[in-house]
């Protein structure tokens, strides 16, 4: 009995082998749930950051085109469009204001908020007067006379008489080259004494002001200039 007891040991003394390998299953498990539990926080994580960045990205302000533009570009954008009125209808008022005159030069100016078109008309004799046109409404302003003495006179009405194209004429046939908004129109002449009229066009697209020097003769495009300023 008493050497059975010594080969045998009881249940009480036994090493617990089976408790040690529960805990440990236990514990195992434990860890993979919380991993799990941390990879799903992680994922969930991601992708409320990524909607966030996607959020932010599509209500961020994108770049103005104006940034791209210059100084002259951006008066001309702000102002071209604000012209109800446009050219012609400009020189009609101004040459109504002056009874027998005819359209020696316009010009649209600003501010934006008040365009207008500065014009000047003369009659056969030379003598000028120039003309403020609302550029909304189209209604002219008092005409004033310019300050010219007898040779200035003489010039212009040599210039005028020699003219045969009219400035419509004229911006049409810069307008056939380049199309766009005429801002400006004037009579002057050429070094060889040939007249010609200088012909504003801005195109809208990119609002830069193209130059045209027509012969006021034969509407022969004598020069052609780009100003991208």
């Amino acid at each position: 009995m008493d050497t059975k007891s010594d080969e045998i040991p009881s249940r009480r003394d036994r090493p617990p082998l089976f408790r040690g390998t529960a805990l440990v299953c236990v514990a195992a498990a434990a860890g993979a749930l919380l991993t799990g539990c941390a990879d799903d926080t992680g994922g969930e994580a991601a992708r409320s950051g990524a909607a966030e960045a996607a959020q932010v990205a599509a209500t961020s302000p994108t770049p103005s085109a104006d940034a791209n533009l210059t100084g002259d570009q951006r008066e001309r954008k702000e102002l071209v469009p604000k012209a109800k009125t446009g050219y012609e209808q400009a020189l009609g008022a101004a040459a109504g204001a002056v009874p027998h005159s005819k359209p020696v030069s316009v010009e649209l100016k600003g501010p934006p908020d008040s365009p207008r078109w500065e014009a000047e008309v003369a009659t056969d004799d030379g003598t000028a007067h120039t003309v403020s046109v609302d550029a909304v409404d189209g209604k002219a302003g008092k005409e004033r006379a310019k300050d010219q003495d007898s040779d200035d006179k003489r010039e212009l009405a040599d210039l005028l008489k020699k003219a045969t194209v009219t400035p419509q004429q004229a911006a049409q046939t810069a307008t056939g080259k380049t199309k766009g908004t005429v801002t400006a129109v004037e009579l002057d002449d050429t070094d060889g004494g040939t007249p010609k009229w200088s012909v504003d066009v801005v195109t809208t697209d990119d609002w830069n002001k193209t130059t045209f020097d027509i012969d006021a003769t034969d509407r022969k495009i004598l020069r052609e200039h780009v100003d991208r300023d």
